[in-house]
């Protein structure tokens, strides 16, 4: 005799791979549907990866099962560029492969052969060097604090945020005539010597420059958006941070207590961290909205920095910012290595001379390659849309990437 009762419907739920898990589909008890690996490729067009930086993802699902980050598209052989150019000429080329940090990337060379020669550079060189540096930093600074939250849907910020810049590109460019290779430095000091009433329009513009700042602040670190899209994602640990040599304002946001400026100081940062004008911005949680966040308060300390050096010039008595050099400059056989804390993270050149007029070897070592070499390591295991929050909070520069 049939039963009154109505079997409910059976249903089956099919997965889409490992890949699938966390969407739901594990919860129905389904069957797991083998698939096949995509590969997919991001860039070397496109406009999360910076420019011609290419990745090769291999996906499960909406999974990256593995990420190879494929370089060398802008590669332009500076480094044996150098060596058929002398110690004055090789400043030019030295400053583009991180073009957002062109000052910070000529300090770095002329310190090392100032160096091998022996020179004493001038006070007032050394800390307009410094002003100048900080004033780059915050340039690159905001460039990044603006291109970052358009990478992951807001507009806005970047507006505020080249507002910002420019009041600081205007006393750069009216020093160098530059707006981002200035070609201010020289081995033995710089170019020339400061515009009149040129120290006063640099106060006004960190000034400026900070009072505005918690606008952007206010926008990003509370919005609910920007913090569900980075907080908690691509989280890079200390234990990553130095076996692949990352640095910078990335290698600090994971607590890794590490600033050449404070640890190795050159030029006149001995004095600036001794009067404790000099602060290194550290967080713990390692994730996207610590690394924003870092390179965020990273600004006001180096506008406090040039603040310092500004007070500190306006002490100083007028007088040379260079050396006078001999017509054909050749540097003493020998080796050094010279790195510096750039915007981006450690910046080094090994200078190698045989007694000429050019070098013989001078090797790069800068901070976007080490960076970015880490980037398979945390994006293993995210999701597609995660990948564009963590890399744009990688902060790099493809140049500084393929030298």
């Amino acid at each position: 005799m049939p039963s009154d009762e109505v079997s409910p419907p059976r249903t089956l739920t099919v997965g889409v791979g490992a890949g699938s898990a966390g969407f739901g589909h594990e919860r129905g008890g389904g069957v797991d549907l083998g698939t096949t690996d995509m590969v997919l490729n991001v860039g070397p067009q496109h406009p999360a990866t910076h420019g011609v930086l290419r990745l090769r993802l291999t996906l499960d699902g909406e999974r990256i099962v593995h990420c190879e980050p494929i370089v060398g598209y802008m590669h332009r052989g500076a480094e044996k560029l150098f060596e058929v150019r002398d110690y004055r000429q090789i400043i030019v080329l030295a400053n583009r492969h991180d073009w957002l940090s062109a000052f910070s990337n000529e300090v770095g060379v002329v310190l090392g052969v100032e160096r091998m020669l022996g020179l004493e550079v001038p006070e007032r060189a050394t800390w307009a060097r410094m002003l100048l540096s900080e004033l780059n930093r915050v340039l690159n600074h905001l460039m990044f604090i603006g291109s970052y939250p358009l990478e992951i849907g807001a507009i806005t910020p970047i507006f505020y945020a080249f507002r910002e810049r420019e009041t600081i590109q205007e006393v750069m460019e009216e020093l160098s005539g530059g707006r981002m290779h200035y070609m201010f430095n020289r081995v033995g000091g710089l170019k020339e010597d400061l515009p009149a009433g040129w120290l006063g329009r640099v106060g006004a513009a960190t000034a400026a420059v900070r009072s505005r700042l918690g606008q952007i602040e206010d926008m990003l670190l509370g919005n609910e958006i920007f913090v569900a899209r980075t907080r908690g994602v691509g989280v890079l640990s200390p234990e990553l941070v130095q076996a692949y040599g990352v640095s910078g304002p990335i290698a600090r946001a994971s607590g890794v207590d590490f600033d050449l400026r404070r640890d190795q100081p050159y030029l006149a940062y001995d004095e600036l961290v001794a009067d404790k004008t000099l602060r290194v911005v550290t967080r713990h949680e390692g994730d996207s909205y610590a690394r924003f966040a870092c390179l965020l308060e990273q600004v006001r300390v180096s506008l406090d920095l040039a603040d310092a050096c500004v007070a500190r010039l306006r002490e100083l008595p007028q007088g040379p910012v260079n050396v006078k050099l001999p017509k054909i400059l050749k540097v003493p056989e020998g080796s050094t290595y010279t790195w510096t804390e750039n915007p981006l993270g450690i910046n080094g050149y090994y200078l190698v001379s045989r007694g000429e007029k050019t070098p013989w070897r001078l090797k790069m070592r800068t901070a976007s390659f080490n960076n970015i070499a880490v980037l398979p390591e945390i994006v293993r295991g995210c999701v597609v849309a995660d990948l564009i929050a963590i890399l744009g909070s990688m902060f790099f520069v493809v140049g500084d990437i393929d030298k």
